[in-house]
């Protein structure tokens, strides 16, 4: 398993910024994100809903694992052929902003997900600089 974690700053309470951390809220802010639901889903970071993405080229089913409104948010995700991973969101007031802590903790499934999981890491401190730079647009 390889665990990767870093760290980017909302200019919004704790409360509020942890909607932005939701299937739904990354929607205001991630290019090309856009969560399906089985339909009737009416809380998307309620501890057991599935949904699927298609984002960077790759499809993906997550699921939300467990949930504390404005603290944390954490999924599992499979990506077939690739990785299966958990995503942790932890949220931390700091002064009027928010301190937010996103690890990943990922297992290749196959030769090629081990070279994608190189390639991730790598580039893991721009990647979460490119949630910063977005989210930052937005509020």
């Amino acid at each position: 398993m390889t665990t990767l974690t870093g760290t980017l700053k909302v200019a919004l309470p704790p409360a509020e910024a942890f909607d932005l951390f939701t299937p739904r809220g990354e929607v205001r802010w991630a290019a090309g994100w856009d969560p399906r639901f089985r339909p009737g889903t009416t809380d998307d970071s309620e501890p057991g809903t599935v949904f699927e993405t298609h984002a960077h080229g790759q499809n993906a089913t997550w699921l939300v694992m467990d949930r504390v409104p404005g603290k944390r948010i954490r999924y599992a995700r499979v990506i077939p052929s690739h990785n299966a991973a958990t995503v942790t969101v932890v949220l931390a007031q700091d002064g009027e902003h928010t301190e937010v802590t996103v690890t990943y903790d990922l297992v290749p499934l196959t030769e090629s997900g081990e070279r994608q999981l190189k390639d991730f890491a790598a580039s893991y401190p721009d990647f979460l600089n490119s949630w910063q730079t977005a989210i930052a647009a937005i509020c």
